[in-house]
């Protein structure tokens, strides 16, 4: 398992949204992203939470980290697992008291609530060397997309989030 960190999220030229996760620490191979193809509402949830930008009411993953906390339980890592077929599948590790569960869940799911938790973030070695692409995008593009993807929440309508 490699330890990960979100590098951004953007659009990719079909205007489909992409989270890029990237290892915390270089390889002597160099440096890999693992791009996951996710829907909007997820990219949202995802920079909500990184950007610690407010929200009018709990949106799901703030949910999930109420319910867990109450509830006494923490998340101790989420992991990308596997991909099969092109789906990513993930896990998230929960201790409540002296039980560890082990939960299914899509990536975007897991990295929501590990960008809530603060807990730390991983992908198999078999997937990022299956999935992961070169790193070729510099610091300041990553901080674009992120820039243009916050200015897209400034102007995001809160009745947008409501069912």
């Amino acid at each position: 398992m490699v330890e990960v960190r979100v590098a951004g999220v953007a659009l990719d030229t079909s205007g489909q949204h992409v989270i890029l996760l990237q290892p915390v620490e270089v390889g002597p191979e160099g440096s890999k992203l693992l791009p996951i193809w996710i829907g909007a509402m997820e990219a949202t949830a995802i920079m909500v939470a990184i950007e610690g930008a407010p929200t009018p009411r709990p949106l799901t993953h703030d949910l999930l980290r109420t319910m867990l906390g109450t509830l006494g339980a923490t998340v101790d890592r989420v992991e990308v697992t596997r991909i099969d077929d092109g789906t990513f599948y993930a896990e998230i590790t929960v201790r409540s008291g002296d039980a560890v569960h082990r939960i299914d869940a899509r990536p975007s799911d897991a990295v929501a609530l590990a960008a809530r938790t603060g807990a730390p973030m991983f992908v198999a070695d078999e997937v990022l060397a299956e999935a992961g692409v070169e790193d070729v995008i510099s610091e300041a593009e990553a901080e674009a997309d992120v820039a243009e993807f916050s200015k897209f929440l400034e102007q995001v309508d809160p009745d947008d989030f409501r069912e």
